[in-house]
């Protein structure tokens, strides 16, 4: 089994394992090691200068960090993961043996929201280091896209009548596909079509649903396939900034149509809400 299968864990007693391991770690001899199994194999000593806290959630109040294992040259690159007692080598802690992870399935437990983690910031990073999300709240609806038992990408959504934010007391008017990833070795297989199927279905009941300003190249793209395909769609779905009043929206195939997700139309493409998929 993977750590996603196995017994759920508290996020109390993900932070007080992490805790105590890391407060031992200047007492633990300096021989102990970390071995990849994975090619090119990477060999690198358990010290507290090769292991560092990673922050899950966007909101920090309790705390809530893993641990992460790092080569001692790049504390960008993450080896594993310290999780049940146990270091897990990062491919592995995107994995599952069970069945019923098969497609997109809600986010429900911590170990699920580590992996919403990891694709988002640690596994599909940019170059030179950038990171292309923000971290998501410990609250967030996610669901997570399980194929051929590894977690390939992921979406969450701001659903009608959540807060846009912690001061303003503004609420989403519709719901809202806030941020979508397919990992790049999966993508051009439909799965982004896949998502957004699936977050349409998920509220079929409401009468406009929204996807989160701005749309990135690759996502315009995904929704210029996907709205070909579903034309009932067209005058539901509409590309918003919070909290999604009408000044706030725009049609998205109106705007396929008008040409403004062409790259000569528009300056800065990237968000780090609203995708890096690309289909």
């Amino acid at each position: 089994m993977f750590p996603v299968d196995l017994p759920a864990l508290q996020e109390s007693e993900l932070v007080s394992s992490a805790q105590i391991y890391l407060s031992s770690l200047d007492g633990r001899p300096h021989h102990e090691c970390y071995q990849s199994s994975s090619k090119p194999q990477v060999k690198v000593a358990i010290t507290a200068g090769n292991v560092r806290q990673l922050q899950l959630f966007e909101d920090d109040q309790p705390p809530c960090a893993v641990l992460a294992l790092h080569p001692p040259e790049d504390q960008n690159q993450v080896l594993a993961l310290y999780v049940q007692d146990r270091w897990w080598p990062l491919d592995d802690v995107l994995r599952t043996s069970s069945q019923s992870r098969s497609g997109l399935v809600q986010v429900c437990s911590i170990m699920e929201r580590v992996v919403v983690f990891l694709l988002s910031q640690v596994v599909e990073r940019p170059l030179l280091g950038e990171v292309s999300f923000a971290l998501h709240p410990r609250t967030e609806s996610c669901k997570v896209l399980w194929r051929d038992n590894q977690a390939v990408g992921f979406y969450s959504v701001k659903p009608k009548g959540s807060l846009c934010d912690g001061w303003s007391g503004c609420c989403y008017l519709l719901p809202v596909l806030d941020t979508l990833l397919v990992r790049r070795s999966s993508r051009r297989r439909g799965l982004g079509l896949q998502i957004l199927q699936d977050f349409c279905a998920s509220f079929s009941s409401e009468e406009f649903l929204g996807v989160a300003a701005p749309l990135s190249a690759s996502m315009a793209a995904v929704c210029r396939k996907f709205l070909q395909q579903q034309l009932e769609l067209r005058e539901r779905l509409y590309e918003v900034e919070a909290p999604g009043g009408w000044s706030q929206r725009r049609n998205i195939w109106l705007n396929i149509q008008l040409g403004r997700y062409s790259p000569h139309s528009r300056g800065e493409e990237t968000r780090p809400a609203s995708t890096d998929t690309v289909d």
